[in-house]
């Protein structure tokens, strides 16, 4: 029986609620732990994610997926963004303020639960996220493994340059269209000020290089967002890393949002079967 905790809330660095679901195996004990985190974009309703983690829980390892407490969600309505003033003052280093709350609580709050074994936990994170994860695991060592999914490798490539940079300085924000939602998503001058402020922290090839566990890359092979070959330099920088292509897989691994399907679509199965592997061997 898969214990499912929908919407649950845990007190946030920031003052916002980090809202997660959670789903394990009630029978077996001592379950491995992925604490998954989106991407840019995202959240953890987004697309097959939720059946994707059921899918893990019924094979018995334990899923935690939540929303970065600034993605642009609320607690009370976490799908798409309806707190655009939120969104708007995201940034890396709250994430990774996140990330360290979620690990915390399970460290603490659920290390009497038989059914968990809080002492294996492996980060799991998709395309931006998937660079909190690697930055995360690179210097917390209650992590044992990190898997990155399209993940990214530099972040200040994907800042405006030049013109745009002072642009965006004199303003003080700059918006993107969600071509789903139609809105436009404010990103605030703060987002670079912290990047640069944190630099060091938050260069990708950094903590990578210095990761000292094992590492699993996967990748679509037609993935237009984030391109096969940062996926390639993660690869060559992590020395205990693992590349896995998924042919004909895009950014997303052939999910949308909304996802109706009862079942994950092939290239996610092809993901969800590689990482299952990584997790047990």
């Amino acid at each position: 029986m898969i214990n499912t905790v929908i919407n649950g809330k845990i007190p946030g660095p920031n003052g916002r609620p980090i809202v997660y679901d959670f789903f394990y195996e009630l029978n077996r004990s001592k379950a491995p732990i992925v604490i998954f985190c989106h991407g840019y974009k995202g959240y953890k309703d987004w697309g097959a994610w939720t059946l994707f983690a059921k899918d893990f829980a019924s094979q018995g390892i334990a899923f935690l997926k939540f929303n970065f407490s600034y993605n642009g969600g609320t607690a009370e309505n976490p799908i798409d963004f309806p707190d655009l003033e939120a969104f708007g003052q995201n940034n890396y280093t709250k994430e990774l303020q996140d990330l360290e709350c979620v690990i915390n609580w399970l460290t603490t709050h659920q290390s009497t639960n038989s059914a968990l074994d809080t002492n294996t936990i492996i980060l799991m994170g998709h395309s931006r996220g998937g660079g909190i994860a690697l930055i995360k695991a690179s210097e917390d060592s209650r992590i044992r493994k990190v898997i990155t999914l399209a993940g990214v490798s530099d972040y200040k490539s994907r800042f405006p340059e030049k013109q745009a940079l002072k642009a965006w300085a004199s303003s003080g924000f700059y918006f993107v269209k969600n071509s789903r939602t139609q809105q436009q998503m404010p990103h605030a001058y703060q987002f670079y000020e912290d990047f640069i402020a944190h630099e060091d922290r938050l260069t990708i090839s950094k903590s990578v290089k210095g990761l000292q566990i094992p590492h699993l890359i996967v990748h679509g092979a037609e993935d237009k967002s984030v391109a096969l070959s940062e996926a390639i330099a993660l690869h060559e920088w992590s020395q205990h890393s693992t590349l896995c292509v998924i042919p004909k897989g895009n950014h997303v691994f052939g999910t949308k949002q909304p996802w109706d399907n009862p079942q994950i679509p092939p290239e996610l199965e092809q993901v969800f079967v590689k990482t299952i592997d990584f997790i047990n061997n």
